[in-house]
């Protein structure tokens, strides 16, 4: 193997930082020598060095712009190859839309090589117009994790991670009063931003007799205690490009029922019998009968494709390619 560029992580709970970190001790118990960098020390690194990063305008600043201002200036410096979340797309609204596709366009242009976790991101990248050159395709990995199913559901329809307009809680909402169901579990907490919006739905939840629970933030243990007992997983994102959300459920063994959309079909080709994929107008009658038949929301795998090893072998390969 040559020599792997530093892993660029940041502190936090954003979904993207946890991931990045995740990554990066993935690689290194498979590789020692491979090191990670914190954000916050980058101004030490010697101009020229390789660093892996992965983006998300959130994460990295206030604004689309000010983040691709941060990754331009770095990649000025350093040689750094990236990780595309969040790919802009329609559902960004009219005002942010523009915005974040320039942004994106100015990062992967800036990378000496760019990574989504998708084939439906690299047709967003297309379609939005943000980067037609080379990608590298590596999903977000799963490994199915120990941990006995409950004996009895707690009787809830379950979103899981942070709430934000567009995650698919209305969805799910509507479903689980359709099927007669009057409990959802919100899996986390608020976007930043967005604890008004939260609270908006849990009025419109509740006016449809749908009672919510939220938790708040829970360490990983408590969260995949409570994501096995919610009685009926549910994934109806209107706003997707790749989710840690679905790979979490499956992880935990659920086999969560999931609006279809150019992702999920993706996933469900990918891991056949690792999710239940249904149009948006059979939703209610999926929830239905995945709480009436609770068998149905376990998958009952013990290995899927893309572990974790794979997808450290599949970066390892390609930041060899960036090399040759």
């Amino acid at each position: 193997m040559m020599e792997a560029p530093l892993l660029l992580v940041h502190a936090g709970n954003h979904g993207v930082a946890v991931y990045a970190r995740e990554l990066a001790a993935e690689v290194a118990a498979r590789h020692p020598a491979v090191r990670s960098v914190d954000a916050t020390h980058l101004d030490r690194l010697a101009d020229g060095t390789a660093v892996h990063a992965h983006f998300t305008d959130r994460l990295w600043g206030g604004s689309p712009e000010h983040a691709a201002d941060d990754f331009v200036q770095l990649a000025a410096r350093l040689r750094v190859s990236v990780t595309l979340h969040d790919v802009p797309q329609a559902s960004d609204g009219a005002h942010n839309l523009p915005r974040r596709r320039a942004a994106y366009a100015r990062v992967a242009a800036a990378a000496r090589g760019v990574v989504i976790n998708s084939d439906h991101e690299r047709e967003l990248l297309r379609e939005e117009g943000v980067w037609s050159g080379p990608v590298a395709r590596i999903p977000l990995p799963v490994e199915v994790q120990d941990g006995e199913q409950p004996q009895v559901p707690d009787g809830s329809v379950g979103v899981l991670g942070f709430f934000y307009p567009g995650k698919g809680h209305d969805e799910a909402a509507a479903a689980a009063a359709a099927a007669g169901m009057t409990r959802l579990t919100v899996l986390g907490r608020a976007s930043d931003g967005h604890a008004a919006d939260l609270e908006a739905f849990i009025r419109r939840a509740g006016a449809l007799g749908v009672g919510v629970e939220v938790t708040g933030w829970l360490d990983d243990a408590e969260i995949a205690r409570r994501g096995r007992a919610v009685a009926v997983p549910v994934i109806a994102h209107r706003h997707v490009s790749a989710s840690g959300s679905l790979a979490s459920w499956i992880g935990w063994g659920r086999r969560p029922v999931a609006m279809r959309n150019r992702y999920i079909d993706e996933m469900a080709a990918l891991r056949p019998g690792a999710l239940t994929s249904v149009d948006e107008s059979d939703l209610a009658v999926a929830v239905r009968s995945a709480a009436e038949q609770p068998q149905q929301t376990w998958h009952g795998l013990r290995r899927l494709p893309m572990s974790w090893t794979e997808a450290t072998d599949s970066y390892l390969r390609w930041w060899d390619g960036l090399d040759a």
